[in-house]
């Protein structure tokens, strides 16, 4: 068998991580790791896949793909039993098959892999063979640690040493020293010479210099502090100015009036309050004693000419029963209102929660329907992801527009468009960076904005969107000095959504016995993990 390379990636194809066995470039193995997952075949046991030129041995990783990819001559048992050794070490050294925590023991991985396969041929090694050779103690490096200990431990006590030896040497100073002020004239306060010292006028060049640097070290804080201040308070002092659209300053042109910074820390200080109130202005839902909870995670990456760079969505499906009566249910779910993600939306049960029949009504129940859900406890039953680039699946589409003028000023145009109608969002932030030193002038808005000092950022916000009102768009234009399009950018947008934007919404509740439950509740929540127009 010849082991091209050992990969684990994602279901869209990105690589978590990758060992090549023979010379293969990055560009060659991160294609054929994107080619992957367009060529496996749905609904199928198979877990190899084959392509012109190479053999793709997988496993399902959780949400992620271990594989090796192959020469098409290799043997297909060999490699069988190799990739699920592989998989057997991710599992040992790994506490969940996640990207984040297998990219933390990427190093250890990677050494884990080599041990396993050298220069694409299969070693002779087990699982505890391998991990005794990663756990591997070294006698020579005790033995340098014991000489390293033993060296500081001897340098401590030199160190001991020759303090308590300066120590003496001072202390024999001061002794010669006081004898040598005692024995002539009699020495003693009540002597001769101690008077006229302290009456001649030589004390004063002394006094002059242990005056003379205390001087410069009090002043020196007490220019510190009063020129931080003063240039901290000029610019709470402009941020407020162009947050109250000038107004402000055409009335008052006075910019060292004390009373406008006070009033720019107050009202810069509860705007990170509000924004930061876990679901924020979304409103709560009273929970029944059949409770379903929809939550949706994003991450979106916009280009500013156009397009999607990178897009995720994840979304589960939590059932909470109170009442044991109603534990023997199945949920049916809405056909979907829009074709969001298209066959890239993939779903995931529970264990014990039937898989949906295609071409039918998605419903969710249980594999035995003699048993009952969960009472008092909640279950996650149903779990969705979308991972691609198509722009029609964007929700809120965001157009900023910097043009440079002659004069050195950019003029900022920026509008957002609420794209999916299933969803209703609160709490709208739009952030725009500003260059460096400026302040922007702004000239039609909708909506609110306040200026952000920690960032140097607009703060667009907007209360809520919807498809249903004047809010589904909106604008904002203003003027900034500075002629660099760039600085503008990236563009962050966070919100707290009501729906689901893949469209998942329960139908209809029925006990297993096929009656009807009236009283419901469904609390639907989109989250953004990250939102950007770079």
């Amino acid at each position: 068998m010849v082991v091209l390379a050992a990969s684990i990636c994602t279901k869209g194809g990105k690589a978590v991580i990758s060992r090549q066995f023979r010379d293969m470039t990055r560009t060659r193995i991160e294609s054929l790791l994107a080619s992957f997952p367009k060529l496996i075949p749905t609904n199928t046991q198979h877990t190899t896949v084959e392509t012109a030129e190479v053999r793709y041995v997988y496993q399902p990783l959780e949400d992620l793909y271990i594989l090796l990819i192959t020469n098409k001559a290799s043997n297909i048992l060999l490699d069988i039993d190799t990739l699920h050794l592989f998989a057997r070490v991710v599992s040992d050294m790994c506490r969940s098959a996640d990207e984040r925590e297998i990219l933390s023991k990427a190093f250890e991985i990677l050494g884990a892999f080599d041990e396993i396969v050298s220069m694409g041929y299969r070693e002779q090694v087990n699982l505890m063979q391998v991990r005794s050779v990663l756990e591997m103690e070294s006698h020579e490096e005790k033995i340098q640690e014991i000489i390293a200990r033993n060296k500081e431990a001897e340098a401590k006590e030199e160190l001991k040493r020759r303090a308590k030896q300066l120590e003496m040497q001072r202390r024999e100073q001061q002794r010669r020293a006081v004898g040598n002020s005692g024995g002539y004239m009699g020495g003693g306060v009540t002597g001769y010479s101690p008077v006229p010292r302290f009456d001649s006028p030589e004390p004063r060049p002394s006094r002059i210099s242990t005056a003379s640097p205390a001087l410069p070290a009090t002043r020196a804080p007490a220019f510190k502090s009063s020129g931080m201040k003063l240039g901290s308070k000029k610019t709470k002092q402009a941020e407020l100015l162009d947050a109250l659209g000038g107004d402000l300053a055409a009335s008052s042109p006075d910019l060292s009036a004390p009373t406008t910074p006070a009033v720019a820390e107050s009202s810069a200080v509860p705007a990170p309050v509000a924004a930061n109130n876990g679901r924020g202005s979304l409103p709560e839902v009273e929970a029944e004693s059949i409770h379903i909870v929809i939550k949706e995670y994003i991450s979106l990456s916009l280009l500013r000419d156009g397009g999607v760079q990178a897009m995720e969505l994840k979304g589960d499906m939590n059932l909470q029963i109170s009442d044991p009566d109603l534990a023997h249910l199945r949920l049916t779910l809405a056909p979907p209102a829009t074709d969001f993600g298209g066959n890239q939306l993939q779903f995931k049960q529970h264990p014990n929660v039937a898989k949906f029949t295609p071409g039918k009504e998605r419903v969710v129940a249980l594999k035995d329907p003699s048993r009952a859900f969960p009472v008092n406890q909640s279950l996650a039953v149903l779990k969705w992801r979308y991972a691609g680039t198509d722009e029609s699946n964007v929700p809120l589409s965001i157009n900023c527009w910097p043009s440079a003028s002659n004069d050195g000023t950019c003029e900022v145009s920026i509008e957002y468009e609420l794209e999916n109608e299933n969803v209703k969002l609160y709490d709208v932030n739009i952030s725009i960076p500003l260059p460096d030193g400026s302040y922007p002038t702004v000239t039609s808005h909708s909506g609110d904005w306040s200026l952000n000092p920690s960032s140097h950022s607009i703060a667009w916000t907007i209360p809520s969107v919807s498809a249903s009102d004047d809010t589904k768009s909106g604008s904002i234009v203003f003027t900034v000095g500075g002629d660099d399009v760039g600085a503008f950018f990236p563009v962050e947008v966070s919100f707290v959504g009501k729906g689901s934007l893949a469209g998942v919404a329960v139908d209809s509740v029925k006990k297993t016995s096929g009656e009807d439950v009236e009283t419901w509740s469904v609390d639907e929540v989109v989250s953004v993990d990250e939102y950007l127009v770079v």
